[in-house]
């Protein structure tokens, strides 16, 4: 009961106490002292609102008085009105309470005696239920024992005897088959002996005239049957000449003639004929009709001609879609010339599969999936059907398509073609795929291994021809050979021109590397004049190579200095068509092949980028730094920062090499080896020239040094006058310090790490020598001593800046701050340095550097002016 259906109570029951007060003789107009409380029934409480505690505050509300709840004085509290409401509704409940009983007791026996009365009735039908079942029984053994009732009956033993309703169906079906053959035989030698006789054929024509599948079925045995006869009693109609046939004349003996008047090979043919077409023509018919029951009847009546074969091929061969396909299939490919260039671009993205090529094939897709629905309903042997659908799709419309698109690929350049090839093989195999997941036949199920089978082998029917044998990795590597030798025309042209007739020792090794670059570039020039290269394909390489198309410059390319510079950036370009290269040949090889395929392609990375290109500029770098080993101007070590080209574009090529060529030839072990000792000593000789190119520089350092000290210092830059002195340096030391500075940071550019180490310790070791024999031939004085102090600190400051030293060589440059003091201290000092120094310093091949010894403290302090005073003469003496 919901609050406002128990307010509506309670006031109701207000109301009518107050009503029976009036009645009992309350003046009209006042209230009864006793309001009498509300009255309930059962529809108070059947309601799913009905709230315990929202009743019992209703039932309180009602009884206060509304003037003693709104007036401002409270008087003390009443109880007497609550309680006789309390009182009034607990009546009321107890006698809805014992109304509810008395409906329940109601209910329960009306309960009890349904109960009742429904076990009788089921005991009542399981009596009939049993009864059926004994009759049953009973009938049951009569039939399946008539012996043994009867012998029972009989009073006497007997065998048992088998089901006669069984026996009797059995005869009665081997009777009735019996009859059928009798019948069919009966019908069959009457036809005989129409054809033989007659010629004709008139009761089985009546029976292809009343028409139904199961009569055509019928025709379609006995003309076979009736072949069969012909070929037995027949024998001149099968053994007769062409000629023969033509006259109506016969080879067969004198009785067979007489016997037999008429050709029944020919009258039979004819019928079967003429019912095989009837047949044809009914199921072309249907399926104009889409009527695909009756098109499965005519098909099963002529697989027992054929095996089906006629209505096979009219059904794939009138298919619309091949009629509508054969207008357009021969039509030219007229994709945009964009795109072709595009194609034919190394440098941009291949633009996909050719839009006429993708169009049928996705036309395919469509018509193969709606038909297989329909050749399943169609056809008996509905895989048969689908299989001779899928081949002629893929050999007339695919294939002939695929032919077109390669044709003009093929006219536009080399990469136009493989990437054509590529797409189009991409775009064909996901549409195999697609099939064999949508099922065909066998949808929403995956395609039968049989369908599979035939697309996958239709599939590769398709581009056999242009992957067979090496085809398509020389295809591969011509295209790649033409690209790289287009890009790097300039530069082996610059460093032809530069390479002179090599002497001395490496004479062998320089001649082998001129004709390297001969060859590419005679290679480029060949194919460019070509008879063969197409008028893209041509365009295309001079863009590459940066050339115009001037025919009467080709021998005599202008090239720069910047032309015969390494370009990590050209060098990238090559790696990015290497590996597109290398990706088509995994999706288009055979995984057998692949170790072989990916070894061309890493011999002519080998040959190009490491022989060609890193190795010939390296030669370079290398002559030129030789060249300025004994120059007489400061030399120009702009050359250095090639090696750090150099040794950029060898790591990209050896990661590239390792992590993706050899990787590729891991399931072929003798590959992978020999793959991995070519890449090995390719390595190996990049690293053995750059280890010259910076040996070399190394000399041209430490000459130009040597240089300058010898031929920059003058004598008497050490014995200063007082009046004379500007600086307390050198203008030599300045010049070979600004020097060291410069070289530095081209060195920086190209080495870091341990291999600057190196570098900056040898030649901190080869500039301290120089140093060491340097002051040993100036006398110097006073004033002077405090500039040899100043030289010295400057040089071991451009040595320490020059790049990180090995702990030992650090000792070493250190140690030239004290050549520099023995020439400013006092005879005490000097006699203290000279305790601790040893007598020679160890060998230079120990790698610990040049240390101070006794020889080179006389020969130091013996430049001192005042060398000859009796103080420095005593530290000498004690030596």
């Amino acid at each position: 009961m919901d609050r406002t259906g128990a307010g509506t109570g309670a006031g109701t029951g207000a109301g009518t106490g107050a009503g029976a007060a009036a009645a009992a003789g309350a003046t009209p107009g006042t209230a009864s002292i006793f309001p009498k409380g509300p009255s309930f029934t059962f529809d108070d409480f059947s309601s799913k609102d009905f709230i315990v505690r929202d009743f019992i505050d209703t039932l309180t509300e009602t009884a206060i008085p509304a003037s003693r709840r709104s007036g401002q004085s409270q008087p003390a509290f009443d109880p007497k009105p609550l309680i006789r409401t309390f009182e009034n509704a607990l009546a009321q409940l107890a006698t809805l309470s014992e109304e509810l009983q008395e409906k329940e007791s109601e209910l329960l026996s009306n309960v009890r005696r349904a109960e009742i009365q429904h076990d009788q009735t089921l005991e009542t039908l399981g009596h009939k239920l049993d009864q059926s079942m004994q009759s049953f029984e009973a009938l049951d053994l009569s039939l399946n024992n008539p012996g043994d009732n009867a012998d029972r009956i009989g009073g006497h033993n007997g065998t048992g005897g088998a089901n006669v309703a069984v026996q009797i169906g059995e005869m009665l079906e081997e009777l009735d088959k019996k009859r059928r053959r009798a019948q069919d035989a009966s019908f069959l030698i009457q036809c005989w002996t129409e054809v033989s006789e007659t010629g004709r054929l008139t009761s089985l024509e009546e029976i292809q005239r009343q028409g139904g599948a199961e009569n055509k079925v019928r025709c379609a045995v006995i003309s076979r049957q009736l072949m069969r006869i012909s070929q037995r009693l027949d024998t001149p109609s099968w053994a007769e000449t062409k000629t023969a046939r033509a006259n109506g004349l016969s080879n067969g003996s004198t009785e067979t003639n007489h016997r037999t008047h008429h050709n029944t090979r020919e009258v039979i043919e004819k019928f079967s004929e003429g019912l095989e077409q009837e047949l044809l023509q009914q199921f072309n018919n249907s399926y104009r009709r889409q009527n695909l029951d009756d098109m499965r009847e005519c098909a099963k009546v002529l697989q027992d001609f054929n095996g089906g074969a006629s209505v096979i091929a009219i059904f794939v061969n009138q298919h619309q879609f091949f009629i509508d396909r054969d207008q357009l299939i021969h039509d030219e490919v007229t994709t945009d010339n964009e795109v072709w260039e595009q194609l034919a671009d190394p440098d941009s993205d291949p633009p996909g599969v050719e839009p006429s090529l993708q169009s049928l094939v996705d036309e395919v897709k469509i018509v193969m999936q709606e038909e297989s629905f329909i050749i399943k309903r169609a056809f008996p042997y509905y895989e048969t059907v689908l299989i001779k659908f899928i081949q002629r799709v893929f050999q007339q419309s695919i294939q002939q398509r695929l032919e077109l698109v390669l044709e003009k690929a093929n006219t536009v350049s080399s990469l136009a073609f493989l990437r054509s090839l590529h797409s189009s093989r991409a775009y064909i195999s996901a549409l195999v795929e697609d099939l064999k997941s949508h099922g065909l036949t066998e949808y929403p199920e995956p395609a039968s291994s049989q369908i599979s089978q035939t697309l996958d082998q239709q599939m590769e029917e398709l581009f056999v021809p242009y992957l067979v044998g090496n085809s398509y990795i020389d295809r591969e590597k011509k295209s790649l050979e033409e690209m790289y030798n287009s890009l790097l025309f300039k530069f082996t042209a610059y460093h032809a021109k530069r390479k002179k007739a090599p002497t001395g020792f490496m004479a062998s090794l320089a001649q082998q590397s001129t004709q390297l670059l001969s060859s590419a570039k005679d290679a480029y020039l060949e194919r460019l004049n070509s008879s063969e290269l197409t008028p893209t394909q041509k365009a295309m390489m001079l863009r590459v190579a940066g050339l115009q198309d001037n025919r009467d410059n080709k021998h005599d390319v202008e090239v720069t200095e910047e032309d015969g510079q390494l370009s990590v950036q050209n060098a990238k370009r090559m790696m990015k068509w290497l590996a597109e290269s290398v990706r088509r040949t995994l999706e288009l090889g055979s995984p057998v092949e692949t170790p072989k395929d990916v070894n061309v392609l890493l011999h002519l990375l080998l040959a190009t980028m490491d022989q060609v290109y890193i190795e010939t500029g390296l030669d370079a770098v290398l002559d030129q730094s030789t060249s300025l080993e004994h120059s007489k101007t400061e030399p120009d070590l702009s050359f250095l920062p090639s090696v750090r080209s150099a040794v950029t574009i060898a790591a990209i090529m050896e990661r590239f090499i390792t992590t993706v060529l050899i990787k590729l030839a891991e399931p072929n072990t003798t590959v992978r080896r020999s793959m991995s000792a070519k890449t090995q000593t390719a390595m190996d000789d990049i690293e053995r020239k750059i280890n010259g190119v910076m040996k070399s520089a190394a000399d041209v350092l430490t000459n130009w040094v040597a240089r300058c000290l010898a031929s920059h210092q003058k004598k008497l830059d050490f014995r200063p006058r007082d009046a004379e002195l500007d600086t307390l340096q050198t203008a030599t030391c300045l010049q070979v310090s600004t020097f060291l500075a410069r070289a530095s940071h081209l060195v920086a550019q190209v080495l870091d790490g341990p291999n600057l180490e190196v570098f900056a310790s040898e030649l901190a070791l080869a500039v301290l020598l120089l140093l060491f024999e340097h002051f040993k031939k100036f006398q110097v004085n006073a004033t002077g001593g405090l500039m040899v102090t100043q030289d010295i600190s400057k040089y071991v400051a451009s040595l320490k800046d020059f790049g990180p030293l090995t702990r030992e060589v650090e000792t070493s440059v250190e140690l030239l701050t004290e050549v520099g003091s023995l020439f400013i201290v006092g005879p005490e000092a000097l006699r203290e340095k000279a305790r601790t120094l040893p007598a020679a310093a160890p060998s230079a091949s120990a790698g610990l550097g040049r240390k101070l010894t006794k020889a080179d403290f006389r020969a130091f302090v013996q430049r001192r002016d005042d060398a000859s005073s009796p103080g420095i003469q005593g530290v000498l003496a004690a030596l």
